[in-house]
């Protein structure tokens, strides 16, 4: 997989993108992309998913890969799945949607992720499954910095913009079920 194509934003750019991810909305969204993530490096876009109470989202690494933040080095059941704004993506691939992909998550969704619309405990519909937002962390990593360029890295990591969750949320599965594109994303 690539991980350096297309255009990096400056600061500037990206912080005049503010505006529209604020306008995203609260109760109601869309999925926008489904993303599975079979082995390191590589992406998959789906039509549909399938989440797993176990696995997260079937198909994906994340069960695979571990976390080192768990003392045994198994996956960490908080980060099981990874949201990220479908308006935060887009401004940082400059408006490429075929780039989405390469920031590494899930689920892309025109949904207000930030803090005080979904703090950690609410809970999400999304096709026949729902899903909980937990209190872990998500931040951009070399690999985010390497394809969107520093500034969108800083961008996304600020204090000063960290309770919109540019960098996106982590959740785990409730009830399985399936989500596609174009699927409603709802809280419940």
């Amino acid at each position: 997989m690539a991980t350096d194509v297309g255009r990096h934003l400056t600061r500037e750019e990206l912080e005049a993108g503010l505006d529209e991810i604020e306008r995203a909305p609260a109760d109601v969204g869309t999925v926008e992309l489904v993303v599975c993530r079979p082995a390191e490096g590589e992406r998959e876009v789906l039509a549909e998913g399938v989440l797993d109470l176990r696995e997260g989202l079937v198909g994906d690494m994340w069960l695979r890969r571990g976390s080192r933040r768990m003392p045994d080095g198994s996956a960490n059941p908080d980060a099981q799945l990874t949201l990220m704004s479908a308006r935060v993506v887009d401004l940082v691939a400059a408006g490429s949607r075929e780039r989405w992909a390469l920031a590494g998550d899930q689920l892309y969704v025109d949904f207000d992720i930030s803090v005080a619309n979904l703090p950690p405990g609410t809970r999400l519909a999304l096709g026949s499954a729902v899903i909980e937002v937990t209190p872990e962390p998500h931040t951009g990593c070399a690999k985010f910095h390497a394809r969107f360029g520093a500034d969108a890295h800083r961008f996304v990591n600020t204090k000063t913009h960290r309770h919109l969750r540019l960098r996106g949320l982590n959740a785990k599965v409730i009830e399985p079920g399936t989500v596609a594109t174009g699927d409603e994303i709802r809280k419940l």
